[in-house]
């Protein structure tokens, strides 16, 4: 695989294994046993950020090659459920929700009998008008 060019050569790539050998990071099997899919998942995460590297193939196997290990590495020294890679993790995060101004409108407090429960001190700010016709 060594005489293909990178794109040929990462084509031909499956596992998290192929992957490490290929770019030569020094991997415990364990480790990529149990986080397989969540250090892939991270590289591709970390290619996505880097953004598209122009330059020869050997610059850019340089750059992949210390993603790969970057990714790793955050496996090594924590665990997919710290770490969240996948949604699937974060679903039972507190969610933040955008409520639009123009969407919030007030609920009037009148009964069915039409008093608005003020208590009659002062005036009212209910349409008693509106209610009893």
């Amino acid at each position: 695989m060594d005489d293909l060019t990178l794109d040929v050569a990462l084509e031909e790539l499956e596992s998290a294994e192929d992957f490490l050998h290929y770019f030569g990071v020094a991997f415990d099997p364990a480790v990529v046993h149990v986080n397989r899919l969540h250090i892939l998942q991270r590289y591709h995460n970390y290619l996505a950020q880097a953004g598209v590297t122009p330059g020869d193939d050997a610059a850019r196997r340089a750059q992949y090659s210390a993603l790969l290990a970057r990714a790793y590495q955050d496996f090594v020294k924590s665990d997919a459920i710290t770490e969240k890679v996948f949604k699937v993790f974060r679903m039972h995060e507190p969610q933040t929700a955008f409520v639009p101004l123009t969407s919030i409108t007030f609920a009037t407090t009148a009964t069915a009998t039409g008093g608005c429960q003020c208590g009659g001190k002062g005036a009212c700010h209910s349409s008693e008008a509106a209610l009893q016709g």
